[in-house]
């Protein structure tokens, strides 16, 4: 088709991924000049020959390898659609990654990747606590389909991930080690290079667990899970990504080889993401580093706000973090921002909490995270209900804690409405 690599650079130099986000993947001439990719609002495509819908269709179902210039042709918008497409080279970029899948919500991404990698007797093995979704999905789904998961507390480290490895023959059965750090809602960071290192010395000859690393906390910006060992990286697209609390996508990134399993599954159990949501997200992704830095700048006075507040017993805020703090070399060598994601526990419990809630005025009470408005939540009776609460104590999880997503709004705004909402607490 065309060289997309050459439009990577101007002469020698290489463009950053901020500019790339306005042209990459697209060329203009092919939609009639339009300066912005359309919506391609199509469920078929028309073949300009049978041989050719019969070449698509090789590829496609991969009865024959794909030539070196040869890209998958389009067939129906269950397969690729051409906005996906563009929305899925332009996510690559910030990650690294050789390939990416888009998806119609985050949960479709992480589902349909796991099912596509892990059979009956394998074994997950994953940190706590993490998303409710996936929590449910692990604990509860995945054991009904013979699939054995273990997990173990985030601080624990890659003791914790020995330790859960080490009954029977577990270490053998390995096929997965899924991360999601920073975890949800506490923000505690797991290693990702020292996991790597650990789930490559596992599994079966032919077979090598692989590392699946949830990065919707800090976003495509702020951290780099495939440049540290990860073999896949996924996102709710929903949050950082798509920003503006309007839409509902995830992603998965890796290698070529992974994703072409990972693409094939989502094709059979039709999770991908439609048109108008893959034109939303690249609508999004122009503004995504003026986005989070903003936040990431507002979370930062938030927090040294809440930190020094009577009424607050503790803030988890990865810029907290202090030399001699094992979470602080973890966060030195793996994360380039502390993002904007906080959570604190306030002086009390779940009434107490409660009150500070009902009584924000700015911030909106409201589950997700990473739109431009800034969002609180309780996360023992919310995102994480479905954890039982001597289970949620043990992940870290109090019942006066409150996560809060830091948005785009004047710092001194929101430090106005949490201080005249802790006077309620």
């Amino acid at each position: 088709m065309w060289d997309e690599e050459s439009k990577k650079r101007i002469g020698g130099h290489e463009l950053r991924p901020e500019s790339l986000m306005m042209s990459f993947g697209y060329r203009p001439d092919l939609s009639e000049g339009a300066a912005k990719p359309p919506i391609f609002q199509t469920s078929t495509f028309v073949f300009a020959s049978a041989e050719e819908g019969k070449a698509f269709f090789e590829v496609a179902y991969g009865l024959r390898e794909r030539g070196p210039s040869e890209r998958p042709g389009l067939i129906y918008s269950r397969l690729n659609n051409p906005g996906l497409e563009i929305l899925e080279d332009r996510l690559t970029i910030w990650d690294g990654a050789e390939a990416a899948a888009v998806f119609q919500s985050g949960m479709a991404a992480i589902s349909t990747t796991i099912l596509s990698l892990v059979r009956p007797r394998d074994v997950v093995v994953f940190p706590e606590p993490v998303y409710g979704g996936t929590e449910f999905l692990l604990h509860k789904v995945l054991p009904e389909f013979g699939v054995e998961t273990v997990c173990f507390p985030a601080l624990a480290g890659t003791d914790g991930l020995e330790r859960a490895l080490a009954g029977g023959d577990r270490r053998k059965r390995l096929r997965m080690v899924y991360v999601e750090t920073p975890a949800n809602p506490t923000n505690a960071l797991v290693d990702i290079a020292a996991f790597a290192q650990v789930a490559r010395a596992a599994g079966q000859e032919g077979r090598r667990p692989v590392l699946a690393v949830d990065n919707t906390f800090l976003g495509p910006l702020f951290q780099h899970p495939l440049r540290q060992g990860a073999d896949l990286v996924l996102y709710s697209l929903t949050k950082y990504v798509g920003g503006h609390s309007d839409l509902i996508a995830g992603a998965c990134l890796g290698s070529d080889e992974l994703l072409a399993q990972i693409k094939t599954t989502r094709t059979i159990l039709g999770t991908m993401a439609g048109p108008w949501t893959a034109w939303l997200l690249l609508r999004s992704l122009e503004t995504l580093k003026l986005r989070m830095t903003s936040q990431m700048k507002n979370a930062r006075y938030v927090a040294d706000f809440l930190a020094q507040h009577p009424r607050v017993q503790r803030v988890h805020y990865l810029g907290h973090l202090e030399e001699g703090d094992p979470q602080f070399e973890i966060f030195r060598k793996q994360c380039l921002s502390p993002g904007a994601m906080i959570s604190f526990e306030i002086v009390g419990g779940e009434t107490e909490a409660f009150r500070v809630l009902d009584a924000l005025k700015l911030i909106k009470l409201a589950v997700s995270l990473g739109g431009t408005e800034s969002l609180a939540e309780h996360p023992g009776t919310m995102t994480h209900s479905d954890v039982p609460p001597e289970e949620q104590v043990k992940m870290g999880i109090t019942p006066a804690m409150i996560r809060l997503s830091v948005g785009i709004e004047h710092p001194e705004d929101l430090i106005a409405d949490l201080e005249q909402a802790l006077e309620h607490a």
